[in-house]
């Protein structure tokens, strides 16, 4: 999602844009990872934090048919939390209609394979395609690919985890139907609670939530109830984590069909395309943001997005998930631009799952409706310093603002 935002940013704003894509599709964790919902789009009390290309694609799902629009729901942990349910095969063509619109060029079944870097600049990106291998020369680089393959082939530095800190766990998500949702949505979050732990126990389940999506205009749902520990960077591993995935989906479903309220009539009807990735690599960038600066909503001089997404941070077993909203009622925080620009090299900017911060803080920032918010900024922000020598760093802040602020982006 923040790179399709990135590629419809810099494409309005003039700027010469091909958008990689590894698969077929766009839209990443929302449709190839079947994770059908945006939370955190609003504060506590209701105040609205994302705007911009991120709202343009949502008003888009509604008119479609893909989404009914946002609600208020209690997590299992009994946290009240704003979703918008969409339909990812939706989701689907909209993105394609906007990058098409925008005027940038898609290239489907792309993978990054290589990157030279010179000078501090990022001067070659490598890419195998089904017509071969091509070699690019950009004059900007937006690495939104959440593992931040091109950056990491480029050489760039990393943010390392410390000895107390963990990879967030994946999950595979599964959709069952038919679902009588007047029962299963009547359950106290503390019936859920207890439904999930005995899933956990007998083996079905790998999360003690029961958390689950309806799918738009069916009797169908979306559940996030695996846990599958891997690093998404290694390749053997994350081979064994698909498979492992839909063994606990398999799993899952069924003990699902057997034991929850309004379920008893549900199949299994598909798996998704890919695991969910929560955590790769995250940028070392220009200013790293801390827990701190989330809990204090430190404001910054260059800030390009806002959010108030809680803290979400998963043990890898499944048994423990932090969540928790920082600040009150109100409360926002922000994202710099720093935050966005590698230590390393001029011309390169990360948006998405990847940014600058540290692994708390990153288990706040990571959600999809961030991720969009940073996408627009680096976009702008790509296709301004593309105008010049492409160091994005000399870019005059006030022109990336001002531009934000006319794309219609909330920034506090």
């Amino acid at each position: 999602m923040a790179g399709v935002c990135a590629a419809v940013a810099a494409a309005r704003a003039g700027a010469r844009t091909l958008l990689v894509e590894r698969i077929g599709f766009l839209g990443g964790a929302a449709t190839a990872a079947a994770v059908p919902q945006f939370m955190g789009w609003k504060t506590a009390a209701g105040g609205q934090v994302i705007g911009g290309i991120a709202q343009e694609i949502v008003d888009r799902l509604v008119a479609s048919g893909g989404a009914h629009g946002f609600d208020w729901f209690t997590m299992s942990t009994g946290l009240r939390m704003d979703r918008l349910e969409f339909d990812p095969e939706v989701l689907k063509v909209v993105l394609d209609d906007m990058v098409i619109e925008a005027g940038a060029t898609p290239l489907f079944h792309a993978w990054t394979a290589g990157a030279g870097c010179t000078d501090r600049r990022v001067t070659r990106v490598d890419v195998l395609t089904k017509s071969g291998m091509r070699s690019l020369a950009p004059q900007v680089v937006i690495d939104a690919s959440g593992d931040l393959d091109l950056l990491h082939a480029a050489g760039c530095e990393m943010l390392p985890l410390d000895e107390d800190e963990a990879l967030q766990p994946a999950t595979l998500g599964f959709r069952m139907g038919p679902i009588d949702f007047a029962v299963l949505d009547a359950l106290e979050p503390a019936q859920k609670s207890e439904l999930a732990r005995k899933g956990v126990e007998e083996q079905g389940l790998g999360r003690f939530a029961l958390h689950y999506n309806r799918m738009p205009g069916t009797d169908d749902a979306w559940f996030n109830v695996t846990r599958i520990a891997v690093d998404g960077t290694d390749a053997v591993a994350l081979s064994r984590a698909e498979m492992e995935g839909r063994r606990q989906a398999l799993a899952a479903a069924r003990f699902i069909a057997r034991n929850v309220p309004g379920c008893g009539r549900a199949k299994l009807v598909a798996l998704a395309t890919q695991i969910g990735i929560r955590e790769t690599r995250r940028i070392r960038g220009r200013v790293v943001v801390t827990e701190d600066d989330l809990r204090s909503g430190r404001e910054y001089p260059d800030t390009v997005a806002q959010s108030a997404f809680p803290i979400d941070l998963h043990s890898r077993d499944g048994k423990v998930t932090r969540l928790e909203r920082v600040g009150g009622e109100h409360h926002a925080y922000c994202v710099p631009l720093r935050a966005l620009l590698p230590v390393s090299v001029d011309n390169a900017l990360v948006a998405g799952r990847g940014i600058s911060a540290t692994h708390v803080a990153f288990a706040a920032l990571r959600v999809m409706p961030t991720a969009m918010a940073t996408g627009q900024a680096a976009g702008i922000a790509a296709a301004l310093s593309s105008q010049g020598e492409g160091r994005v760093a000399s870019v005059e802040f006030e022109r990336v603002r001002q531009a934000l602020l006319a794309g219609g982006a909330i920034l506090g």
